[in-house]
């Protein structure tokens, strides 16, 4: 009988963290700045232990090595995605990612990463820093050597529900009051531009790595456009955000009992928002809002039910 593999999260303490993996997902976590839910995770900063099965108290990389069939026999050194909630209860640095070739050659053979991120809460005139207005390589070393931030960078604003593409090359941050779940390529390597020169807790500017990002900033920036694709079926709605070279991602809103099929080499579940069961020939495994979880190769048909909503992804 194939079973769902559900994973404890691991939490990382950011200088920008808050408290809100706690207060909102009721994650019990100690009274530090938690930035990161490393939700579903293959990473060595933080492998995800399974928590059911008869795989418990294995991690998420060793079913990796171990039992590739629960992924279809899919090929490849690393499972290839990594999901986090992040809680910005601070302003985050501003950083760029590389691409793959960027990284395996200066970073010990690392992925790149390309992400995206799905807002689940955040303040009423929350923003995002998005882009840059630099128009050649040449004006974007200028401006970042001038330190001409407030020219150089592109802000936006955000309200819960919206959804962002991150390409590898892509300036970004994240700003305070923003909770998100982010999907992601399985990578750790973030450089950091720009970080409001703030110091840590002994008086230290933080690491800056200027000319890494001078190498593997897209310019111009590309402005994107997404078009989401809605299904409606009995009592579900499946919104598509993004299909792409690296995953595909989306939310799923049931209200009631829904039929899915999982016909992928592995699909990742977060509900992030509501409580129900997932039933798989007979057996029920309910769901609530913080749970993470793996359907392997071969799941196939199943029900949710109950009122949620999760965000999905897969290869």
């Amino acid at each position: 009988m194939k079973e769902p593999i559900f994973f404890s999260p691991i939490f990382q303490e950011r200088i920008w963290g808050g408290q809100q993996l706690k207060t909102v997902f009721h994650y019990d976590i100690p009274q530090k700045p938690i930035g990161e839910c490393w939700a579903i995770s293959a990473h060595p900063n933080g492998q995800s232990i399974v928590r059911n099965g008869v795989y418990k108290g294995e991690t998420l990389g060793s079913l990796w090595e171990n039992h590739r069939e629960l992924f279809g026999n899919l090929e490849g050194e690393k499972f290839p995605l990594l999901i986090k909630i992040l809680d910005a209860n601070d302003d985050l640095s501003v950083q760029v990612h590389p691409n793959d070739t960027y990284a395996k050659e200066y970073e010990n053979g690392e992925l790149g990463k390309t992400e995206c991120w799905y807002i689940i809460d955040c303040d009423e005139e929350a923003e995002l820093i998005f882009g840059h207005t630099a128009k050649t390589k040449a004006e974007l070393v200028d401006m970042m050597d001038s330190g001409k931030w407030d020219h150089l960078l592109r802000r936006v604003k955000v309200k819960k529900g919206d959804f962002f593409f991150v390409p590898s090359g892509t300036i970004h941050a994240l700003c305070k009051g923003t909770l998100i779940l982010e999907t992601q390529q399985n990578s750790d390597t973030t450089y950091r531009l720009y970080d409001y020169d703030r110091k840590d807790a002994q008086g230290n500017l933080r690491e800056l790595h200027l000319e890494q990002s001078k190498d593997v900033v897209a310019v111009p920036h590309a402005s994107q456009s997404l078009n989401f694709e809605t299904l409606e079926k009995e009592n579900a709605k499946v919104t598509k955000f993004v299909e792409g070279e690296y995953f595909t991602v989306y939310k799923w809103e049931i209200n009631g009992e829904a039929s899915f099929e999982q016909s992928y080499p592995f699909l990742l579940c977060s509900v992030i928002e509501g409580e129900g069961t997932l039933l798989k020939d007979g057996e029920k495994y309910p769901l609530h809002k913080g749970t993470h979880f793996l359907l392997p190769s071969g799941f196939n048909d199943f029900l949710l039910t109950g009122k949620l909503e999760l965000i999905t992804s897969h290869i």
